[in-house]
């Protein structure tokens, strides 16, 4: 995989990785939505997506704590990889799991013992509280799971093995996608169905992942020198994991403001319309970041291997691609908002209310696309505090004030918290666009 990684041209590697990365994002999308879409079938489907939404909250944060060890350990294997120097790319793997099993055991204690007041402070109400805590009393067993088939699977992609990485979770989503109408409807388990459904699921991608690290194929072994601890190993991995760490849990955070303001100024039912804005988003932004994902393995040996032109046309590929796909999606959601909002809810009242929520929420996802190649490479080349700069710069600067500023100004209030979204992504995409121009004449400099 060295090889090709070295010397294929561009355009034909980049679209070998980009296949099989961006087919796994949108396993992972079918993964995150197909719950929705058979609870929102449900009688009094309104409550039970609202209470689903708010353990989305809790889970990008567990997310979060999956993409400080694995975003930031994958990249930093590569680059070793294209210095030859496999020994430091093991214990980097191995520090990195051992960091997953321990928080996750840490994660599943803490949600077992607090999960209804967690839930309360995220934005629950007498309704939908019930509802949430059959679905998080369930999913919190299963967070080993999810967090080794995630976290390791960085690290498989690392190593330019796309095709097996999408399998992790192609299994995952399709075993889920079958058990969930056996649980749901057929077991008559409703939301708590759907949560076991999602554990059976991650257990068998589990098993997966970890079978890869144990074969033949694999650059990257699991050793018992691997698994201690290395604190300069740790640091590096922190320092470029805290980055997407930032991201996914200000999501979490985000979607605790989105909760509580649409709790007040909408009821129960825009908090269910806030889910599906979730959803809608998770449709536009994993298969752009399943294109970003493609890129890592190419910058990052290819920058470790001091080859920048290859770099830089790597870069080139994946921002028009990116793009591509952001304004296309964005567009077919300001057309035909009905018919996508349709796809998580048959309550007439709801479909209205989020059908146009959902003009509103997306409109600044249109140049997003730049922005998530923008962070992507920021990452694969090790400039981990240029991308939480700018993480930080768009949720806590801008949006998270945003939502809570704008109801005060806008007599609308449930109008005035949408609004938040596409003004923050906005400036966030063009003020990246003018620093990463300037990044590139500095870091990426050829002789050719």
């Amino acid at each position: 995989m060295n090889e090709r990684l070295e010397n294929e041209k561009i355009s034909t590697l980049l679209i070998s990785l980009a296949i099989p990365s961006i087919l796994a994002q949108l396993t992972t999308l079918i993964y995150n939505l197909v719950d929705r879409i058979y609870i929102g079938r449900l009688p009094n489907s309104s409550l039970a997506i609202a209470g689903i939404g708010l353990c989305t909250s809790i889970i990008t944060i567990i997310t979060a704590v999956t993409n400080l060890f694995g975003r930031g350990g994958a990249p930093l294997a590569s680059i070793r990889l294209g210095e030859k120097n496999t020994e430091e790319a093991q214990k980097i793997l191995g520090n990195c799991f051992k960091s997953l099993m321990i928080t996750s055991v840490i994660i599943i204690v803490i949600l077992n013992l607090f999960g209804t007041q967690i839930l309360m402070l995220f934005g629950a109400s007498e309704n939908t509280l019930d509802y949430a805590l059959q679905y998080l009393r369930i999913y919190s067993w299963g967070t080993i799971f999810a967090q080794l088939s995630v976290g390791l699977n960085y690290f498989i992609n690392a190593q330019g093995f796309a095709k097996y990485g999408m399998f992790t979770l192609l299994l995952g989503g399709i075993l889920n996608i079958i058990l969930d109408p056996v649980f749901i409807f057929l077991f008559d388990m409703g939301v708590a169905g759907a949560a076991v459904a999602t554990v059976i699921s991650q257990f068998v991608s589990c098993l997966w992942v970890l079978g890869f690290f144990f074969g033949k194929k694999t650059m990257l072994r699991l050793t018992k020198k691997s698994l201690e601890y290395d604190l300069n190993v740790m640091k590096r991995v922190f320092g470029l994991g805290l980055s997407p760490f930032f991201m996914s849990s200000t999501e979490g955070i985000l979607q605790v403001s989105f909760n509580r303001q649409l709790l007040f100024y909408g009821g129960d039912i825009a908090v269910s319309a806030m889910t599906i804005m979730m959803s809608m988003s998770q449709i536009l932004s994993l298969p752009m970041e399943g294109i970003a994902q493609a890129t890592q393995p190419i910058i990052s040996y290819n920058y470790g291997a001091g080859k920048y032109d290859r770099v830089k046309k790597t870069i080139s590929l994946a921002l028009k691609a990116a793009l591509t796909y952001s304004i296309v999606g964005v567009l077919l959601m300001e057309l035909f908002p009905s018919l996508f909002v349709q796809l998580f809810a048959n309550d007439p009242e709801l479909v209205e209310l989020a059908s146009w929520m959902l003009r509103v929420y997306v409109f600044g996802f249109i140049i997003m696309g730049a922005n998530s190649t923008f962070q992507q490479t920021y990452t694969s080349l090790g400039f981990g505090k240029r991308s939480f700069f700018f993480a930080f710069y768009r949720k806590i600067i801008l949006l998270i004030p945003l939502i809570y500023f704008l109801p005060n100004v806008i007599s609308n209030g449930v109008l005035a918290v949408m609004l938040a979204e596409p003004i923050s992504d906005l400036l966030t995409t063009i003020t990246n666009s003018f620093s990463f121009k300037s990044f590139i004449k500095k870091h990426l400099q050829t002789t050719d």
